[in-house]
């Protein structure tokens, strides 16, 4: 009955939401997306002055598609402003005559397109390959019947390839068109993560391949599946490396959607669990373990092993009194959280309350806690590097006094992705005692041009996917906070621990990160480790006299030390804003016109 009353209510909230992020949307192309007739005319300079233009080969799978999709799609590529291309058509045994009429009446005045016809129906991977075997460039680009380039698409693609002779996988942003060839539902990326391309196919349909490399791995797998093209892009990875993997923020394709006014709008590009698993076996991983994400049960989520035994985890739990906060946070710690092998080590900053006193009194006789004595003024740096000093974990949890267990598989998820090789730090899903996000994810930059780092999608509810499922999948990010943040101590130790000097309240976290990428690990942060933090309520917030004073120090030095990575956030797309930590779209894109030099010339 609710549904029968609220039905097309429901429905028409739903598409007043979607036509208002349209609109949105709109606005945003007409400010940057948009080429006018003096950036097409700078285009073609720059072409023009090219000492090379590689052969892109465009591959088009044909199945019965529509007579206007069909003609859509190829007219986009014939529209295009690099001259290079060559269209390779493989019609899948269609049967209806209209293709046949089409493609042979396309072709006929037209070298550039090469055509190629099934006599039996092979399927979607097989007509692919078919088209890869036409194809005489260098790179092969794909695309759908209906999907559209955009006259610059090639263009981008082809100075990405000239810029860098190592790339092998080449992507960039993609949205959605409707039938009325309105455009929505902008999927503007981050630089490749390794980790989200587990859960999506964040490479997607605006790709381009080197074509040795895509004969090498065999094309498409037939018989995959879910999405074939996430496993292309999973056995491209694994063959090239992710050193060759470039991305180009900038929306390149456009995916042909037949919308309706109740439609939900999800990611681009499905992802495969065949693919996926088949991926990890091949890989050295047949250990992990491979499960839908609890908030979004199509996407997949890896559960990487761990050691048997367990590595010890050696937990650093700042404390100045404040009992009323750290008698739930250690009760979680030692009674509701199932990885065994932890000791605690409290760093006492001179406490001195009674209720504090007794409680440290109590805890003395479980042989997993320690209380170490750091007094001196609050700094919280040397607080925890004089912990550390005193640990005798293979890792270090920093885990602030204000935080409080949930579930009981928080700690085993951080330390699977701590001992990964290559991995950093390891962040958590940290929430408010209201269910919304505190932390998920630091964004660098926030508040440009002064700004150094802020949580991404702060408030946002518990159980929500995120834009795109980005709340639900483990995913690199620049930093992460040490309010709860999972370390080997050896890396910890080899980048020199939080920055005692510089640092002592603020910012510490987002610097040891930097240094950990900058020695080249990836931090990673996952929402399959819950806690809830009650922010900053153990030392209240800087907002004056000396706090202020310090703070404002810290912002200085992280400006001077990190200023063109705090710029240029790389898991932050930059036609997204640095002035919101939601994915609000930026007024003005922060990446240049690639024929800017040319312009007005």
């Amino acid at each position: 009955m609710v549904r029968f009353l609220l039905g097309p209510t429901l429905l028409r909230l739903l598409a007043w939401h979607h036509a208002r992020g349209s609109a949105r949307y709109d606005r945003w192309i007409v400010r940057n997306d948009i080429l006018s007739s003096a950036d097409i005319s700078a285009i073609r300079a720059h072409i023009g002055d090219l000492p090379v233009r590689p052969l892109i080969s465009i591959l088009l799978p044909v199945d019965n598609p529509p007579a206007e999709y069909l003609h859509a799609s190829i007219a986009a590529v014939k529209a295009q402003l690099w001259p290079e291309w060559e269209l390779c058509i493989c019609d899948d045994a269609s049967r209806e005559p209209h293709v046949d009429r089409m493609l042979k009446k396309i072709s006929a005045n037209e070298p550039r397109i090469r055509l190629m016809r099934r006599e039996g129906f092979g399927g979607a991977a097989a007509a692919r390959n078919d088209a890869l075997r036409l194809a005489n460039g260098e790179w092969v680009a794909l695309l759908n019947p209906g999907d559209l380039l955009p006259v610059h698409a090639l263009y981008e693609i082809g100075l990405a390839v000239i810029a860098d002779p190592a790339a092998r996988v080449i992507y960039a942003d993609e949205d959605k068109i409707d039938e009325a060839g309105r455009r929505f539902d902008p999927y503007f990326k981050a630089d490749f993560d390794p980790d989200l391309l587990l859960s999506q196919n964040m490479i997607g349909h605006a790709s381009a391949y080197r074509t040795d490399l895509m004969r090498g791995i065999g094309g498409f797998r037939e018989g995959v599946e879910g999405s074939p093209e996430h496993d292309l892009a999973l056995r491209a990875v694994a063959a090239a490396g992710e050193n060759a993997i470039r991305h180009i923020p900038c929306v390149l394709y456009h995916s042909c959607q037949k919308t309706g006014s109740g439609q939900a709008i999800s990611a681009h590009c499905p992802p495969s669990f065949q693919g996926l698993r088949d991926y990890l076996d091949s890989t050295g991983h047949s250990d992990a373990g491979l499960e839908p994400s609890p908030l979004t049960p199509g996407t997949p989520h890896v559960v990487w092993p761990v050691p048997d035994p367990p590595p010890l985890v050696s937990v650093i739990v700042p404390t100045r009194d404040k009992a009323d906060l750290l008698r739930p946070c250690l009760a979680g710690l030692l009674h509701r959280t199932d990885y065994a092998a932890i000791e605690v080590l409290i760093a006492d900053n001179g406490s001195e309350e009674p209720e504090t006193l007794a409680l440290f009194e109590l805890w003395r006789n479980d042989p997993r806690v320690r209380v170490v004595p750091i007094p001196g003024p609050f700094n919280y740096s040397r607080i925890n590097n004089q912990a550390v000093a005193e640990a005798r974990g293979e890792i270090i949890l920093l885990l602030n006094n204000d935080t409080e267990i949930i579930e009981p598989g928080w700690l085993r998820e951080m330390v699977s992705h701590a001992i990964r090789p290559g991995i950093g730090a390891v962040g958590a899903k940290l929430l408010y005692e209201d269910d919304t996000v505190q932390h998920a994810g630091v964004l660098l930059g926030i508040g440009w041009p002064y700004g150094v780092a802020g949580h991404i999608y702060s408030g946002a509810k518990r159980d929500s996917a995120g834009p795109f499922d980005l709340l639900s999948v483990v995913r690199t990010a620049s930093a992460v906070t040490a309010a709860c943040l999972a370390v080997r101590r050896d890396l910890f130790l080899a980048v020199g621990g939080l920055d005692e000097h510089n640092l002592k309240v603020a910012f510490n976290d987002v610097d040891l990160c930097l240094r950990l990428r900058a020695a080249g690990y990836r931090n990673v942060w996952t929402p399959f480790a819950e806690l809830y933090h009650k922010e900053s309520a153990s030392r209240g917030e800087d907002l004056e006299g000396e706090k202020l004073r310090r703070f404002r120090a810290e912002m200085d030095y992280m400006r001077r030390h990190w200023a063109e990575e705090l710029d240029n956030d790389p898991f932050w797309n930059p036609n997204l804003s640095i002035n919101s930590l939601q994915r609000i779209r930026t007024h003005q894109i922060r990446r240049g016109k690639s024929w800017a030099y040319y312009l007005g010339r």
